[in-house]
This record gives C-alpha cells, structure tokens and sequence, in this order.
C-alpha cells in the first residue's frame, strides 16, 4: 500500500528516538555533575525569576532548599536589596556583594542572561578573601606609618644640622638619634623581610638537627647584652636531657630571641627572667620565657601575635620594638607543627611557651647542659 512505512523502518525509528532521549539525558546528567562541581553557586532562573535549577553551594550559601524551593521566585527566599536590583533593573550593576545567612559571610554575586528571558545568578564566598585584603591594607598602612616616623625624625634632624651651626656636644647628641633612627628601620626592614619568608616557605622538612644548647645560650647572651645586667638571666634543661632539635637555626633563633627581648623590654630593672626546657612524657617539648614583669590584661592575649599589635604602644617604640616579634615567633613554631601558649597576669609577670612535637625532638646524650650562666630548671 503507498505510503506504507515497513515495521522494520518504524522499528529503527523508535530505537533511534530512545537512543536520542538517552543521550539527551546523560548530556543533561553531565551538565547538572558539571555545575555541581563548580566551586561556585549557580541558580538559573525562568522569565518570572523563578528557581529552575540550583546547585549545592547556591543552597549553602543562600540557605535554599534543593528540593523545595524548585519553582520558587528567588527575591522571595533572599531578600538582599542588592538582588532584587539587580534581577528587577536591567540597568543595575551585574557584579555586586551581599551578606549571608551567616552573620560572617559575604558573597559576591553576578547575574547573567544566559538565554531568551533567563538569567543565571552565581555566588562566589569571598569572605576570606575580603579580610585578606583588609589585612594587607593594614599592613600597607602599618609599614608606612612605622618607616615615616623614624624618615621624619632623620629628615629634621638633616635639616636642622643644614641650616643651625651645632656645639659638638649637641652635634654628638644629634647624630646619636639619628643613628637610632637607623637602626629602627634596619630592624623593621629585617623583621619584615623574615616574616615574609617564614609566611611563603612550606613547612620544612627534617633536614638537620640542632643542639638546643646553643639556641638557648644565644638567646640568654642576647638577652644580657639588651639589659645591660638589670635582670637576673637563667636558664635550663630538665635533668639529664640533652636534646637537638630538627628545626632551621636560625628561625628557632629568632623565636627564642624575640620572646627573651619582650621579657627584657616589659620586666623592670632587677627582675628575673628565666628560660626552661622541659622534654614532656609524651615527647612534646616546652621552651619557656618566664619573667615577673608587667604583665599582659586578658584581653590582650588573643591578639598579641597580630603584626604590628601593640599593648602598649609608646613603651613598645621606646624600647626599640617593630611590633612583628609575636607574629615572627608564632609563624616560626607553627611551621613546625608547634603552638605558641601564652599566660599572663597583670603586675606579676608572663610565661611564653613554646612547643615542639616528638617527631621534632630528640635525646641526643645524658649531660646536663653546664655553660656559664646555666642551671638546671625544675620540672613543670
């Protein structure tokens, strides 16, 4: 009969439709693994602003229900002023932020046409990101603010020698501050330079070991050289440890060094400052500055490690500090899978600890450290 299609022909038609709509659906399948794994928020919208689709993240970052909100007008879930700009003005800036169901968060949000009468809204959290900036910011700021000062003073210094005929003594005298301001920006430059690269390297590998004697001799003999004999320096193993430490020499220096220096710097004239070193019996070490001077108040406690943060800060600059010494001792330690502990009560004193993890720490001997200046410290 004309026209007639044989069953044959209809027969590969049909397979030839289901194998179609098969492979629609595993593109559709694909596409939908796709947005899902897009570290961003993705909700595509109908001509009425409703939900079509939304991926896992547009759900944790605006709260969505990935079920129940399927057909739902997005301005009616999320109710930022921003977002119901932007989907209800052409006009409106495409990229903008909003605030979260977290009180912490902040997204940025862009809106898309993506077809005929569709638009796409995608998230992105830039929370971290935001105080990354924030923090360099205040770094910038910070830097600034600590390298004009001394530029300032060795400017009118300059000029004063320039335009005034000076006695020697009074030449002396200038000079002398001028090189003091030297050496503060010479300490900044220096504490910002290791700072920078103690915050870019990975986290070392156990390459070598290194006596502990030595560390802590350096850093009492640095100690005693910045207080002029004012304080009573000690310091000490627990008895019958001798032990090396698989850390960099000179990092470790820097740490021990820049806690005795605080406990110089904030311990009045006559007061003890004492160092220990205590193996623990689960392996951990403990490198403690101990001193009876001022004190910290509580509140400060949680943020002494930040750079440039300072309790008190005309005492700080008069004695020399750049403000980075925490943040170099904290980075320093971490790095090697330690803590920095810090215990303070005002008008009796502070007790900076530092730990070490067993894989860091080793026995090396039976002898106890006796260099000049060395005592046996108890057991905490």
């Amino acid at each position: 009969m004309p026209g007639r299609v044989a069953p044959k022909a209809l027969a590969q038609s049909a397979q030839q439709a289901r194998e179609d709509v098969t492979e629609q659906e595993a593109l559709g399948s694909a596409f939908e693994a796709a947005f899902e794994a897009v570290p961003n928020g993705v909700v595509l919208l109908d001509a009425q602003q409703r939900i079509s689709w939304l991926n896992t993240h547009a759900c944790v970052h605006m709260a969505l229900d990935p079920r129940g909100d399927i057909g739902q007008c997005l301005t009616n879930l999320v109710r930022d002023p921003a977002l119901v700009a932007a989907l209800g003005d052409p006009s409106a800036p495409e990229d903008f932020r909003i605030g979260s169901h977290r009180a912490d968060q902040v997204l940025l949000v862009q809106v898309r046409s993506y077809a005929p009468g569709r638009r796409m809204v995608l998230t992105h959290d830039v929370t971290e990101a935001d105080r990354m900036e924030a923090m360099r910011r205040d770094f910038v700021a910070h830097v600034s603010h600590e390298i004009r000062t001394p530029l300032t003073v060795l400017a009118g210094f300059v000029e004063t020698m320039q335009t005034l005929a000076l006695q020697e003594k009074e030449h002396h005298r200038v000079l002398e501050l001028m090189k003091q301001q030297t050496s503060r920006m010479e300490s900044l430059v220096s504490d910002l330079l290791l700072l920078a690269t103690l915050e870019g390297s990975p986290k070392p590998a156990i390459a070598q070991w290194v006596p502990l004697g030595p560390l802590l001799q350096s850093a009492v003999s640095d100690g005693q050289h910045l207080s002029v004999g004012q304080h009573d320096l000690l310091c000490g193993v627990a008895p019958e440890q001798e032990l090396e430490l698989a850390v960099e020499e000179r990092e470790m220096a820097s740490a021990l060094g820049n806690l005795v220096s605080n406990a110089v710097r904030y311990t009045p004239a006559g007061g003890r400052i004492e160092l220990q070193a205590n193996l623990r019996a689960d392996g951990y070490l403990e490198l403690k500055v101990i001193d009876n001077g001022i004190g910290i108040e509580r509140h400060h406690l949680p943020r002494i490690t930040q750079r440039f943060y300072r309790v008190d800060k005309s005492r700080s600059r008069a004695t020399g500090g750049t403000g980075l010494g925490l943040a170099i001792v904290k980075h320093a330690i971490t790095r090697y899978g330690g803590e920095l502990l810090v215990d303070s009560t005002p008008g009796e004193g502070s007790c900076f600890t530092l730990t070490l993890p067993p894989a860091r720490v080793r026995v090396v001997g039976t002898e106890l450290l006796s260099s000049p200046g060395f005592m046996p410290s108890s057991p905490s």
